[in-house]
C-alpha cells in the first residue's frame, strides 16, 4: 500500500480499515519491550527528517521555525514518554485477587487488566501539525495502547503530513511490526471522514478542532448499530477571572502578561484566554488600559491558513455587531492575509443576555466582561459551557474574601490555573487538556500526558482461568515484571 493512500470511495475506506484490524489481530500481541522500542524509532525517525520537514512546515502552515523547533521536541518527547510508560507497565492497572474457597460462597480467582480497543481513527488537527496531527499525542498515546492507527490528513498540512507518515512507515519497517499497524489517508469531502467513523472496524476515534467537526463526527459516532467512543478537543474561550485585590496590586503586570498570552501564536491555540471577567474598579481600568495599548503594539500575523483567518474575521465582526459591544484596541495596521489582534469590551448584563458572546473567537481576540459586583461575575463565569482550561488572577485576600471560587472552577474546567496564563500545555502524568462538554465530548479523560492512552483500552477481568491461558501481565510468574495490585495491596 502506498505511504500516503488518497481515498475517494467508500471500498477504499473499507480496504484501509480491512487491513487495520488485520494489523491489529497481530499488533495487540506485540509485547510491550518491542512496542516501546517501535515509538523510540518513530521519535528517531521524525528527528532524522531535520530541517526538510521544518522548511516544508513553515512554507504550508506560516508558522516560525522557533515554534515548529518546540513543536518537534514536544512530539518526539511524547512518543519516547509512551514508551518509558509501556517498560514500567503499571498503566495497564493489572490486578489479582486470589481465591478464598473457605470464605461462603467462595471467592473465585479473578484478574484484571486494560485492553486494546481496536483501529483507532485520528483526525490531524489544522493548528498543531506535529503534535496534534500525524505523530501527535492521539497516534502515540493509540499505538502505546496496541491499536493499530489510521491517520486522516489535514488538508493544510499534507507535504508535512506525509513527510511524518513516511518517518512512521520507517520505524515499522525497522522494527518489524505489522505493516498496517499505521496508515496514512487523505480525504477531501466530509464523507470521506464520516465513512471512517461508521466503517464497522473502527474502535474509537481522536479530534482536535472546531466544535462543528467534533459534534459531528460524535454525531456519526452514535447512529452506528454499534456506537463507539470519539474523544473529540472542541476548543474554549477559557475564561480569566481578574479578582480586585490582585488588580488593585498588579493591574499592569497581569495585563502584560495576558497581552502575551492573548496573541501567543496569533492566537491559535485551544487554550486562548477569550473572556476576560472582572469587577468595574480603578485596577480594572488600569487593566484595561495598559492591555489595550500592549496589544497595540503587536503587529498583525499571518495565521495558519486562509480559511482559519476568514473564520477569525468573520466570528470577530459577529461578536462586534452585538449590543453593548465595543474595541478598547485600536491596532489598525493592515498586512495583507494577516490578522490584527483585537480586544473587546462588554458589560456583565450585556454578555448575560446574547449567547453568541460565548462562543470562541479563534485568534488574537479577547473580550473583556466589565461587571458590576463579585454576584454578577460569578453569574458570567458559570454562564460559559465547560471549559478546558479556567484561570484566576487573585491574592491571597481575594481568595479569603471568596473561598467558593476554587470549587466553582473544578466544576468549569478540565484545568484550573491560579495566577498564570493558560497557553502552553505542559506534557505530564498530571496534566488535564480536556474538560466538560462542550470543550470535550468526554470529560473524564485528558488528550495529553501519558493517561491520555485510557481513552483507547477498556477493562477486562479474568474469572478462574489457569496460569497459561492468562495474559502475561497477570499470570503469577509475571514475566512482564510490571507493578501490580495483589489482593487490593500494592505489589513491586
Amino acid at each position: 500500500m502506498p505511504l500516503t493512500k488518497t481515498i475517494t470511495s467508500l471500498p477504499e475506506i473499507d480496504q484501509v480499515m480491512d487491513q487495520s484490524m488485520q494489523a491489529f489481530l497481530e499488533y495487540k500481541k506485540i509485547n510491550a519491550t518491542d512496542r516501546a522500542a517501535f515509538l523510540e524509532r518513530i521519535a528517531d525517525e521524525i528527528e532524522a527528517l531535520g530541517d526538510i520537514l521544518i522548511r516544508t512546515t513553515q512554507e504550508e502552515t506560516n508558522l516560525p521555525e522557533a515554534r515548529l523547533l518546540g513543536e518537534r521536541g514536544r512530539t518526539t518527547m511524547q512518543m519516547r514518554m509512551f514508551a518509558a510508560m509501556l517498560k514500567e507497565g503499571s498503566w495497564l492497572e493489572a490486578s489479582i485477587d486470589h481465591a478464598i474457597p473457605e470464605k461462603v460462597p467462595a471467592k473465585p480467582d479473578i484478574r484484571k487488566m486494560l485492553v486494546p480497543l481496536g483501529p483507532v481513527v485520528v483526525f490531524g488537527a489544522s493548528n498543531f501539525p506535529y503534535a496534534y496531527s500525524t505523530a501527535g499525542g492521539d497516534t502515540a498515546s493509540a499505538l502505546a495502547g496496541g491499536c493499530t492507527v489510521v491517520v486522516k490528513a489535514h488538508p493544510a498540512h499534507l507535504k508535512t503530513s506525509s513527510l511524518i507518515a513516511a518517518a512512521i512507515q520507517k520505524a515499522i519497517e525497522f522494527c518489524k511490526m505489522p505493516n498496517h499497524c499505521f496508515q496514512h489517508v487523505i480525504g477531501t469531502s466530509f464523507e470521506i471522514g464520516k465513512a471512517l467513523v461508521q466503517q464497522s472496524h473502527t474502535s474509537a476515534v481522536g479530534f482536535t478542532g472546531s466544535f462543528s467537526g467534533g459534534r459531528a463526527l460524535y454525531d456519526y459516532a452514535t447512529v452506528r448499530p454499534k456506537p463507539i467512543p470519539v474523544f473529540s478537543e472542541m476548543g474554549s474561550t477559557n475564561p480569566v477571572l481578574l479578582l480586585s485585590d490582585a488588580l488593585a496590586k498588579n493591574a499592569e503586570t497581569i495585563a502584560t502578561q495576558y497581552a502575551g498570552s492573548i496573541t501567543l501564536g496569533v492566537g491559535q491555540f485551544c487554550t486562548n484566554p477569550g473572556l476576560l471577567i472582572g469587577v468595574g474598579s480603578e485596577g480594572l481600568d488600569t487593566f484595561k488600559i495598559t492591555l489595550a495599548n500592549a496589544i497595540n503594539q503587536v503587529a498583525p500575523a499571518k495565521m495558519l491558513h486562509s480559511g482559519i483567518l476568514n473564520a477569525y474575521e468573520t466570528n470577530r465582526s459577529n461578536a462586534l455587531t452585538t449590543k453593548g459591544v465595543s474595541t478598547i484596541s485600536n491596532n489598525n495596521v493592515v498586512n495583507e492575509n494577516s490578522a490584527a489582534p483585537m480586544i473587546a469590551h462588554v458589560k456583565g448584563i450585556d454578555f448575560l443576555t446574547n449567547e453568541n458572546l460565548k462562543e470562541e473567537v479563534f485568534g488574537p481576540y479577547a473580550l473583556l466582561i466589565e461587571c458590576s459586583d463579585i454576584e454578577e461575575l460569578k453569574k458570567v463565569w458559570t454562564s460559559v459551557s465547560g471549559q478546558l482550561t479556567t484561570s484566576i488572577m487573585g491574592s491571597d485576600k481575594d481568595f479569603e474574601t471568596n473561598p467558593e471560587l476554587m470549587e466553582m472552577a473544578s466544576q468549569i474546567a478540565g484545568r484550573v490555573l491560579l495566577n498564570g496564563v493558560p497557553t502552553g500545555v505542559e506534557v505530564c502524568a498530571s496534566m488535564v487538556h480536556g474538560g466538560p462538554y462542550p470543550a470535550s465530548t468526554d470529560s473524564r479523560y485528558t488528550a495529553v500526558g501519558v493517561n491520555a492512552v485510557k481513552r483507547w483500552v477498556r477493562p477486562v477481568c479474568y474469572q478462574n482461568c489457569p496460569d497459561h491461558l492468562l495474559p502475561d501481565a497477570l499470570k503469577e510468574s509475571n514475566p512482564l515484571q510490571i507493578k501490580r495490585m495483589i489482593n487490593g495491596n500494592p505489589y513491586q
